[in-house]
């Protein structure tokens, strides 16, 4: 299996590949409190309250997304921008999605919210 490449999402935030859904995040660490945003461009919003040190934002972060898509933290892989803003993470297989991802008929199978 190849590595998801900067591109991998086409022109949205987010790509399925597979059962594995690839998500370009745009970081913001110490805000006020945890949150998923909206789409900024080809990007995410992700905010989360942790300190950008030594890669505890992004491992915050990590946390934070687990539960929102209802993986475990070990389901989810940071592919490029552990220590920057600018991420890719892939999310194997998850089970619930936020609801920005509802937006416009994004979702993969999914008829909730229509």
């Amino acid at each position: 299996m190849s590595r998801a490449s900067k591109n991998a999402t086409g022109d949205s935030f987010f790509a399925w590949d597979g059962d594995v859904l690839v998500i370009n995040i745009l970081g913001k660490p110490s805000a006020s409190k945890d949150a998923v945003g909206k789409p900024f461009g080809k990007q995410l919003k992700v905010s989360v309250a942790a300190a950008p040190v030594a890669g505890r934002a992004t491992d915050h972060m990590v946390r934070f997304l687990a539960v929102q898509f209802g993986v475990s933290a070990s389901d989810i892989e940071v592919v490029f921008g552990r220590m920057n803003v600018n991420k890719q993470v892939r999310i194997k297989a998850p089970t619930r999605l936020p609801a920005v991802f509802a937006q416009g008929s994004l979702l993969m199978d999914d008829d909730e919210g229509k």
